[in-house]
């Protein structure tokens, strides 16, 4: 990043205005200007956005006849500031649209400050960001300082504000894959997990690491994956006979352990139309591949028969498993150019449909994806369910190091699988369930429903990332008291930074327990309690509060004994926690669960409790 794009960052987050997207209208006083912040935005992969009828038909009544009836919208050289002002208005109000660039170019009949208190007159109110672009320097420099007193991002031209832009989508995209909660593993109706397991066994049992083509298929079938159907050969005519039984035309595929890319070997060969060709086919092929790498062991072929798709497009799918961050899912460009193309996006699983399309929409094959010419568009949902499928899949199956799908052939229909490779090893399964995993699965195992004596219905579960406005609210009318002996300083609300430790939180160190209650379908929350592991990866302290209306109820008894379950589940010895001498409810709660207290050596305000568990 240059010095320039980092102050263009600094001035747009120090703003309040946020972009939902990356819908951008143009306003401006000259066409060449607009043109360069169109192109810059195609760029960037900014959508120029189509103005709504409504936009049309209003700025039509504000603007002159020869406007430029479209965005980016020229409101003509000799615009006054009462233009600039409708202009801004109307795209502020337009639905399709999610954020608004500015630009002015003086000329003659240019009244830039004048021009400049109109804009911030129409974005007074507003949610969505609007960035001005005056350019030039003695004739704006006042309009720029009016911006600067306003919180209005200025850009000296074009091509910087949109790159400028550019930062708040991104913004807006990571904020909301970081509240991609990592959701309960659903497994999927039909896996067979147990098969799966047992197909990994016997490979491992005959000493190899890498799965066969059929045992590969078998593995992607277990978890319902679609799979073009395959039959091992070991002779001429055993070839001729799966041919026959599958139906021609059929592609020939070398089968060998010691081969991962077949078509770097010329062992594949494709569209054999008829019977008479598969018995020479099969010969020539084992040959020419033997006769290329002598010390592969070739166990025949695999016949498949081919796949019609003429509109499909060749697409990669894999998993390799990184040694910091455990298994990591890959999509992008397939087909035998992988390595020259470079196409490829990563993400972590567990993935749901949001991080999936965010997935896909990182890669440049994406845009080919969509109706063009005479394709129709692929099934979307057909390929977010393989990535489903996939994610599932190395969740449950921890030995699983490499797995390559290519190509994955995605048309309007489906999305079928025609090649996989799987590499496994010996090493044995972690105890502790995803304990491979970088990410585990939000624990919805925990979730317990509980009813007060007086007919209250409460849900102890445990927190989500979309929680933190109810978290929020639960602290801000927590009294002066409980806030101090919670987090033993006086605190008013929690920080921004404050909302997201507690809120996105890593459930295999740590876990936070809510009680809430729902009324006309919303959550409100009235306890918390939580736990972090301690260095000693042994034990774990934790911390408990009860909102005060709610207070003498057993809310607080039965969130630390659901607590208290979950850290011995998860193999802890001791649980600690520390408090304030005068919290004398905490400490009678704590001492009938158990709890030992001593007064602590570092302040004799505070009363040290344990638990063994």
């Amino acid at each position: 990043m240059t010095i320039e794009q980092l102050f263009s960052a600094a001035q747009l987050l120090a703003t309040t205005h946020r972009a939902q997207g990356n819908r951008l209208a143009i306003v401006t006083n000259g066409g060449g200007p607009g043109i360069m912040a169109t192109d810059r935005a195609i760029d960037l992969g900014v959508a120029i956005t189509q103005l709504t009828e409504t936009s049309i038909q209003q700025l039509n009544a504000a603007l002159p006849p020869h406007w430029s009836h479209g965005n980016p919208i020229d409101i003509l050289g000799d615009a006054t500031p009462a233009r600039y002002r409708s202009a801004v208005e109307i795209c502020l109000h337009d639905t399709h649209i999610d954020g608004v660039l500015i630009i002015l170019t003086p000329q003659a009949m240019t009244k830039p400050l004048q021009a400049a208190k109109a804009v911030i007159e129409a974005s007074t109110g507003t949610n969505k960001p609007v960035l001005a672009c005056w350019m030039g320097e003695p004739q704006v420099k006042a309009a720029r300082k009016l911006f600067a007193k306003h919180k209005i991002p200025f850009f000296p031209n074009p091509d910087v504000a949109v790159e400028a832009f550019t930062y708040l989508v991104s913004y807006h995209r990571n904020q909301r894959l970081l509240m991609q909660v990592p959701e309960p593993l659903m497994r999927s109706s039909g896996s067979d997990i147990n098969g799966a397991h047992m197909i990994i066994d016997g490979a491992l049992a005959e000493r190899r690491t890498t799965l066969n083509s059929l045992e590969a298929r078998a593995l992607l079938t277990a978890f319902g994956i679609t799979v073009m159907p395959a039959i091992s050969a070991r002779s001429g005519n055993e070839a001729l006979v799966a041919a026959e039984s599958l139906g021609f035309p059929i592609a020939m595929k070398i089968n060998s352990p010691d081969i991962s890319h077949k078509s770097d070997v010329n062992g594949v060969q494709l569209n054999i139309a008829n019977a008479h060709a598969v018995r020479g086919t099969y010969n020539e092929l084992t040959a020419t591949v033997q006769a290329l790498c002598p010390n592969a062991k070739i166990e025949g072929v695999t016949i498949e028969r081919m796949h019609h798709h003429p509109h499909g497009r060749e697409l990669l799918v894999g998993v390799i498993r990184d040694p910091v961050f455990g298994p990591i899912i890959s999509f992008g460009a397939g087909g035998t150019m992988v390595e020259l193309l470079l196409d490829h996006a990563v993400a972590i699983p567990l993935l749901n449909d949001f991080i999936i399309t965010d997935l896909i929409n990182q890669t440049r094959i994406s845009k080919l994806l969509g109706q063009f010419r005479n394709f129709p568009a692929v099934s979307i949902p057909a390929i977010r369910n393989v990535m489903r499928r996939l994610s599932e899949m190395v969740c449950e199956l921890p030995r699983i190091c490499e797995l390559d799908i290519n190509p994955l052939i995605a048309d309007e229909n489906d999305a079928v699988v025609l090649d996989v490779r799987v590499v496994v090893d010996a090493q044995a399964p972690m105890l502790k369930p995803y304990g491979h995993m970088a990410i585990h699965p939000y624990p919805a195992h925990l979730q317990r429903q509980w009813q007060l004596a007086d007919g209250t219905d409460i849900i102890i579960r445990p927190i989500r990332p979309e929680d933190a406005e109810i978290e929020q609210t639960f602290v801000h009318n927590l009294s002066l008291q409980s806030k101090y002996f919670r987090f033993m300083q006086s605190l008013y609300e929690l920080t921004p930074q404050m909302l997201i430790r507690f809120t996105q939180i890593d459930y295999d160190r740590e876990l936070a327990l809510i009680a809430v209650i729902s009324a006309k379908h919303r959550e409100t929350e009235i306890g918390v309690a939580r736990y972090v592991t301690n260095p000693d990866i042994e034990s774990c302290e934790f911390a408990l509060v009860i909102a005060d209306q709610w207070q003498q109820k057993g809310i607080g008894s039965r969130l630390l004994t659901c607590l208290i379950e979950a850290a011995k589940a998860k193999g802890f010895k001791t649980m600690e926690g520390e408090v304030l001498a005068n919290n004398t409810a905490m400490l009678r709660l704590t001492k009938n669960l158990g709890f030992t207290s001593h007064i602590s050596q570092d302040d004799p305000a505070i009363i040290a409790i344990s638990k063994a568990l």
